[in-house]
């Protein structure tokens, strides 16, 4: 591996998280084996074949890791991953990290030329993709990219139907004798997992995390949502690819012990008989997801069974949609606030439905044990105190090691003393909350006056005849941008541009923040990491113009 994923943060400060047990210090798969061999029978995942216990599950991980290591590749090395929701991920996760490799997992849905640029920034040299998902053929799509990428030595396919050609079948590597297998036992400070966040650069984002940090800082992000200590049972709605996915493996399964549920496709009514079927503890999703879930779930007879949390992330959280929530499912809604930069901040379990507050986002008190989380001057990164509205720096055991192939984004992000820098405005009150009020980037300005789409949203998504709402910025001759609100409705009525202006004004908002485009429709599109895919929206309304409605 010639890639550099050495560590920014001091070896005595990740040193002093291990000394005081914040971190495992045990790399993850050491971590599973000693959950599997604690309990040989539990189940470790539920997809679309049924059930797969710890033990059948450790078999086909070091089957594949001896397969893998005998097309030669072994610790350091960087694989890629893009499958959908099922045991061949999770296999594939721990099988990397049983050789000391460094996986690098990405949703399926993403095109051929994001995969490429993040297989030769990364140097990965290899992926693993399906065959054939949702009409798409990653598998084939990557294999002819191979000639480009001189450090792509294989192609591996995964799934039903035939490999294509010059791809190695997952399903042979999986039928490799593994009694001779003898797992790597890769320092937990070093590079584990590379997260992939799209984030508001030209090209992906890629951080490196290590053992520690997934298992330790993750894991007691999970923990604290874990009152009495059972192992838990997470319904993923999330892609395991995503940032916000990477608490499934490496946390629910290595370091808690837990079970996984997994779809290989989103739908609410999908996830709905998940819920119904395995009572999961922990329901893992965006916004965006429940509110469909909510729709869906008035068309259906008869209580869910009460998980112990629904857990919201990657999406702005209204009230709105959390009281809704929180009643259909009968469990505490948390509010999550987190990134794959590192930071991550969440309203806990003491709150049906998560507290608001005008001014922003109410995310909850830090945790040290998974990121403390300080204010600072944009410009002098200097501390500010309780009150004053900054940016949001998050430094702790869960903080990655560095980016990936980008020095430029460590020198932007990253400050000497280690604190990553969110792009995120918000403030600490009194008793250390933490409020989030808008993003330094996300800036939609008007005539000279900035707009923070945040703030307009929350508004609108309190409509009675508005189920979502995502508010971009469009390129104007005059005003040199406007704003446009992308809704989806509740019903066959959807209030009109002018009936959602006097709203807002009845709400307080200022005038000059008024959306001055609609665009109506069905369904949002989502990002392959199932977030609003906010990019698309722009392009959708530049390409029409005006005022807009899509039936």
């Amino acid at each position: 591996m010639t890639v550099t994923l050495t560590d920014l943060l001091p070896a005595e400060l990740r040193r002093s998280w291990v000394m005081d047990g914040t971190c495992p210090d045990l790399d993850l798969y050491s971590l599973y084996r000693a959950r599997q061999i604690a309990d040989l029978h539990r189940t470790a995942v539920i997809d679309d074949k049924g059930k797969l216990c710890y033990t059948a599950l450790d078999r086909k991980v070091r089957c594949l890791a001896e397969g893998l290591r005998g097309v030669g590749i072994g610790a350091g090395d960087v694989v890629a991953v893009q499958l959908p929701n099922n045991r061949n991920a999770v296999i594939a996760d721990l099988a990397l990290a049983a050789l000391g490799a460094v996986a690098l997992p990405f949703p399926v849905g993403r095109g051929a030329g994001e995969a490429e640029c993040l297989l030769r920034r990364a140097e990965a040299v290899a992926v693993i993709a399906a065959i054939e998902h949702r009409g798409q053929n990653h598998a084939t799509d990557l294999q002819a990219l191979a000639p480009a990428l001189p450090a792509l030595r294989h192609v591996i396919a995964a799934g039903r139907g035939t490999a294509p050609d010059g791809t190695i079948p997952l399903a042979q590597l999986l039928r490799t004798d593994p009694t001779g297998f003898v797992p790597a036992r890769p320092d937990p400070d070093s590079a584990a997992r590379i997260l992939v966040s799209s984030g508001s650069e030209a090209e992906p984002k890629m951080v490196a995390y290590s053992h520690n940090a997934l298992a330790g800082g993750r894991g007691n992000f999970l923990a604290s949502l874990m009152p009495d200590g059972t192992p838990p049972r997470c319904l993923f709605l999330v892609p395991l690819g995503s940032a916000f996915g990477s608490n499934g493996t490496a946390v629910t399964l290595a370091r808690h012990g837990g079970t996984l549920v997994l779809l290989d496709h989103f739908t609410p009514e999908a996830a709905l008989a998940a819920v119904r079927e395995h009572g999961p503890t922990h329901i893992l999703g965006v916004p965006t997801m429940i509110r469909m879930m909510l729709e869906a779930l008035e068309k259906t007879d008869g209580p869910l069974p009460a998980p112990t949390a629904l857990v919201l992330g990657g999406a702005p959280l209204d009230e709105a949609t959390a009281s809704a929530a929180a009643e259909a499912f009968g469990c505490p809604v948390v509010n999550l606030y987190g990134s794959a930069d590192g930071v991550n901040c969440h309203t806990g379990l003491g709150h049906s439905v998560p507290p608001t507050d005008r001014s922003g986002v109410v995310a909850g008190r830090p945790d040290p044990r998974v990121a403390d989380i300080r204010i600072a001057d944009p410009d002098t990164h200097e501390r500010l105190p309780d009150g004053r509205i900054g940016e949001i720096v998050s430094r702790g055991p869960m903080t990655p090691l560095r980016y990936v192939a980008s020095p430029d984004l460590d020198a932007r992000y990253r400050t000497p003393e280690g604190w990553v820098r969110t792009g995120d405005l918000g403030f600490l009150d009194g008793e250390g909350v933490l409020h989030v009020v808008g993003r330094l980037k996300d800036i939609v300005i008007r005539g000279g006056a900035n707009i923070s789409p945040a703030e307009v949203e929350r508004e609108l998504v309190s409509h009675p005849q508005v189920r979502d709402a995502v508010c971009v910025g469009v390129p104007d001759p005059l005003m040199g941008e406007r704003l446009a609100a992308c809704l989806v409705g509740k019903g066959s009525e959807v209030p009109t541009l002018t009936e959602l202006g006097a709203y807002l004004e009845e709400g307080g908002l200022d005038r000059h923040k008024h959306p001055e485009h609609l665009l109506v429709l069905p369904e949002l599109p989502l990002t392959a990491a199932g977030k609003p895919d906010r990019a698309a929206l722009r392009r959708r309304i530049v390409e029409r113009g005006a005022a807009l409605v899509e039936a």
